[in-house]
């Protein structure tokens, strides 16, 4: 029998060639504002995440901060400590939630922000999107979004597989961690194109980039230009913030050097900005040859 060499057709409710399961609509995130931290891998978004929650704090702002990685270090330098996981802790009691109480899961961290580490499936098993759905239903299921004036998912990697895509369903916002390289512009393409997928069905839609651990940002508006996409905050590469993730502090815990101290005017004029609300963008993700021409590589 001859080999079927045709594309598959797949359709499904969150873009075309998904199979992924549609978001039940009672677990929708009701009240608060949500935004997703999407990025490279190692290009900073727990600690971008992390200096943002508090920032909204800072403003008066009721936070809650989901972290969704297997590392469950999304929300370290708000506790000074690695949290037990959701996944875990519903382990330990044989998957029946309703044993559960909010303290098992949610920590308190600097100026009142509440922390959550969704954790993950082990290694080469289960799916991320499980996690957090089961996530967002112990909060629901324990009233702790209903006095939430901001959620914060910070998500693994540049994984835009269906799983971790998943707290795209519940965002407003997807927000992306760059840097003026390659590398991280490369996964912000296709982080834009996974998100664009999501927003025919969902409400989620881009707010902008974060240029992080960047001198300069001309390569990376370069491609916001071309695609017409904004970066709407530049956080300089600091040893001052490496350090503060070394202390297992934000930068609002760190003393009042000068630097320090405008890093911290950065992350609150991005709260404002999120909180105030930012244009819906709809850029246009480049195929991957006009990417490589456009920033010079040959």
């Amino acid at each position: 029998m001859a080999l079927d060499r045709s594309t598959p057709i797949l359709r499904g409710q969150d873009g075309e060639g998904s199979v992924q399961v549609h978001q039940d609509d009672g677990m929708k995130i009701e009240g608060a504002k949500v935004f997703s931290v999407y990025g490279k891998g190692g290009i900073g978004k727990s600690t971008t995440s992390s200096n943002l929650s508090a920032a909204f704090s800072m403003l008066g702002k009721r936070v809650l901060q989901i972290g969704c990685d297997p590392k469950h270090d999304s929300t370290f330098t708000l506790t000074g400590s690695l949290v037990p996981t959701v996944i875990d802790i519903l382990k330990d009691v044989d998957f029946h939630a309703e044993e559960l109480r909010p303290e098992d899961f949610v920590f308190e961290g600097f100026n009142g922000v509440k922390c959550v580490e969704a954790g993950g499936p082990p290694a080469g098993t289960g799916c991320g999107g499980y996690v957090v759905g089961q996530t967002v239903k112990l909060l629901k299921q324990h009233h702790l979004l209903e006095d939430t004036d901001v959620v914060i998912f910070d998500v693994l990697g540049d994984v835009v597989c269906g799983g971790f895509a998943a707290p795209l369903q519940h965002a407003d916002r997807a927000l992306i961690v760059t840097a003026n390289d390659f590398d991280s512009i490369y996964a912000m393409n296709r982080i834009i194109a996974a998100v664009q997928a999501k927003s025919s069905n969902y409400k989620v839609r881009l707010a902008g980039c974060v240029a992080n651990r960047s001198r300069e940002t001309d390569e990376v508006d370069r491609f916001c230009k071309t695609v017409g996409f904004n970066r709407i905050a530049h956080m300089p590469d600091l040893d001052a913030i490496r350090r503060s993730r070394l202390k297992k502090k934000t930068l609002f815990e760190m003393p009042d050097e000068e630097e320090i101290v405008q890093v911290r005017k950065e992350y609150i004029r991005l709260a404002e900005t999120l909180w105030n609300g930012t244009e819906a963008l709809a850029p246009a993700p480049l195929p991957d040859r006009e990417i490589f021409e456009l920033l010079g590589f040959d």
